[in-house]
């Protein structure tokens, strides 16, 4: 491992914004690809090694500690470096609502795509594309109230950047798209579109996540 950290994600997943945490922080870390939904079970295998779920990301410290839950992971590593301030500290007056949302994201939106990417996991296959609209709509209005109960500057929590803002910037690229996230919250919209074109990012973002024609939907 190189004494750095060993991240296990995928292009365009979950790992994406933990990624782009560990690039921000300069921190020496090495990518497992691991796209699980793939089915490949070489790649079900390697990732099982270090999370029973079968789930990205999961990440191994140069310590070999294994961290799970990319809410948790963004919030260690902030934490763990707190001269980058990419989180409140505990005693600032912002820590309750970043530990709010950066919890509401997982909870209401992220855990979504475990029943939308393959809904037979729940339901028949007949069922599927109802699970897919209907998600979709559900996730479109936790988009509208997270929007509608905060107050940006130029970040979600104020004008400094925090993990928070890269874990929302990753997870509205995904169904229902940018398009439709622009309309249902266009307060974030701003946010993100500034941590899009944030210009420690853009090789990151090339290579990691890329704004391919189309992209926002």
């Amino acid at each position: 491992m190189g004494g750095g950290y060993t991240v296990y994600g995928a292009a365009g997943s979950g790992s994406v914004p933990v990624e782009a945490a560990m690039t921000l922080l300069g921190l020496d870390y090495q990518v497992v690809e691991g796209a699980t939904w793939t089915h490949d079970p070489a790649i079900l295998a390697r990732v099982e090694a270090v999370n029973p779920l079968k789930q990205i990301p999961a990440v191994v410290t140069p310590g070999g500690e294994t961290l799970t839950e990319s809410a948790a992971i963004l919030t260690w590593l902030a934490d763990s470096h707190p001269e980058s301030r990419l989180s409140p500290a505990v005693d600032d007056p912002r820590r309750g609502q970043f530990l709010r949302w950066m919890t509401f994201i997982p909870a209401s939106i992220y855990a979504l795509y475990w029943v939308r990417d393959e809904p037979t996991r729940l339901v028949p296959a007949e069922l599927g594309e109802q699970v897919k609209a209907r998600t979709a709509e559900r996730i479109a209005d936790c988009w509208r109230m997270m929007d509608g109960q905060v107050a940006p500057g130029r970040y979600i929590l104020g004008d400094e950047l925090t993990v928070l803002d890269l874990y929302v910037t990753v997870v509205s690229r995904w169904t229902p798209r940018r398009t439709r996230f622009y309309r249902e919250a266009p307060r974030l919209a701003e946010v993100v579109r500034r941590v899009d074109a944030d210009e420690r990012l853009q090789a990151f973002w090339a290579g990691r996540f890329p704004f391919s024609e189309g992209w926002e939907g």
